[in-house]
């Protein structure tokens, strides 16, 4: 496993494999000697809390230092180009790049570049962000629900969402059913050939009845030309409120990637509730991303 672009290439087992490291690594326990001596750099060019901060802390617990360089703190924002700025990356010798940008493919083309560093996409574009699709898979199988026959949900900007894309290239892979859904604009048709097993519904209760997992997606105003609906419709329509979990199986589960906007995709009522994992998504991050290192830097 040279590195980590996407969770399409991935084969089973290899998901397979790192999800059952990561649940050695979700104690807090010290595993310094795994990466002792590395260095990983994070490199993001798109605002970010959880993912950032999780690698950091994922890096740091198995040893390794981790510095990160956010677009505001680099050469690129005084007109520097992206390629002398992974130049200069690569004459430090990292041993493994993290990578956000908002270009889909970005980390693929850094890839292409720097042959010899693992470089691991934390999220391109409308491409792929293949650790939040495994650490979603950690925390369902967490709940004792197993991925293969999985009914699932994903509500919100399909359009727009690499977290989308990943779940649903993982969870094909188990031979999960998926639905996605949303308002039209926001849900194109020929996502339904994304993989195999996919529906679309633009209907919110259709999509979750008798589903198992429930994931809602924040409305990405930041990659809309022009606002899709108006955030009272949008809820009105496409919100998650406590009426909806009556029409999901009992012991569904309600994920979100973050960040959390209440009031537009989702009610307090339901993101504070005993179905939502949200906080667990969090925490599995960490244990998740520390797979994900290790694995590429020692293999």
């Amino acid at each position: 496993m040279r590195g980590l672009l996407g969770i399409e290439p991935l084969e089973r087992a290899e998901i397979e494999a790192i999800l059952e490291r990561a649940r050695a690594f979700q104690t807090r326990e010290s595993h310094k000697e795994i990466l002792q001596g590395r260095m990983v750099v994070n490199l993001f060019f798109e605002a970010s809390t959880r993912t950032r901060t999780s690698f950091e802390i994922a890096a740091k617990r198995l040893g390794a230092d981790a510095v990160s360089i956010t677009a505001a703190a680099s050469s690129v924002s005084k007109g520097e180009s992206l390629v002398d700025t992974l130049n200069t990356l690569n004459a430090m010798r990292p041993d493994a790049i993290i990578m956000r940008h908002a270009a889909s493919g970005a980390p693929h083309f850094l890839a292409r570049h720097l042959r010899e560093t693992p470089i691991v996409n934390a999220g391109d574009g409308t491409h792929e962000h293949p650790t939040q699709a495994l650490l979603d898979a950690r925390t369902i199988l967490d709940r004792g629900k197993k991925l293969e026959g999985l009914r699932a949900a994903i509500i919100g900007d399909i359009a727009h969402s690499r977290v989308a894309r990943s779940n649903v290239h993982l969870l094909s892979k188990f031979g999960a059913r998926v639905v996605l859904c949303g308002p039209a604009p926001l849900l194109p048709k020929e996502l339904a050939q994304i993989a195999p097993g996919v529906e679309l519904s633009y209907d919110i209760r259709e999509a979750i009845r008798e589903a198992d997992v429930i994931m809602m997606l924040r409305v990405q105003l930041e990659r809309q030309h022009e606002a899709s609906f108006p955030a009272g419709e949008y809820f009105r329509f496409y919100g998650l409120r406590l009426e909806h979990l009556g029409l999901a199986k009992p012991d569904a589960i309600v994920m979100h990637p973050g960040p959390i906007n209440r009031g537009r995709e989702i009610s307090s009522e339901v993101a504070d509730s005993q179905s939502s994992v949200i906080l667990s998504q969090v925490e599995n991050g960490i244990a998740v991303r520390m797979a994900v290192l290790e694995r590429i830097l020692r293999s």
